[in-house]
């Protein structure tokens, strides 16, 4: 068995620290537009609201939902992690080009009437999103384990 050196372990925790909050929000997000669980609407009326309010088609709003949920999970246990960062970094891309660019770069704790949140989760989100494409999963991703077959 080859010795793990320290700094990969630290690279390692590092990653897992990376992907443990971004799999949670992404699936808990993700589950509200396919689901309808914590608060949200379901598959049908995202559809709809996506279609009508941001001129998304609905294929495409199903391939965010997919990358949103799917991705969330991948991304939780390090599965096709790369593919599920870039389906992720994707739609937070599209997100702060349709919904928040328009409100500048902060998030606004205030929400005045007529003005959402700015670009700044987004941008966090896919920093880590880019940062999960570019290096993958970790040694504590289940890529690792498919990998070594």
């Amino acid at each position: 068995m080859a010795k793990i050196s320290s700094a990969s372990t630290l690279d390692s925790i590092a990653l897992l620290l990376i992907r443990v909050p971004l799999g949670l929000i992404f699936a808990a997000h993700g589950s509200q537009k396919l689901l309808g669980l914590f608060g949200g609407h379901g598959l049908t009326a995202t559809l709809k609201n996506f279609e009508a309010h941001l001129g998304i088609p609905p294929v495409l709003t199903l391939l965010a939902i997919i990358a949103e949920f799917g991705g969330g999970l991948g991304i939780l246990c390090g599965f096709l992690t790369r593919f599920s960062a870039a389906g992720i970094a994707v739609t937070m891309a599209v997100a702060m080009y349709k919904v928040t660019w328009v409100n500048g770069f902060f998030l606004n704790s205030t929400c005045a009437a007529g003005k959402g949140h700015g670009i700044e989760f987004n941008l966090a989100l896919l920093g880590m999103a880019l940062a999960l494409v570019a290096t993958g999963g970790g040694q504590w991703a289940v890529d690792r384990l498919l990998g070594k077959r």
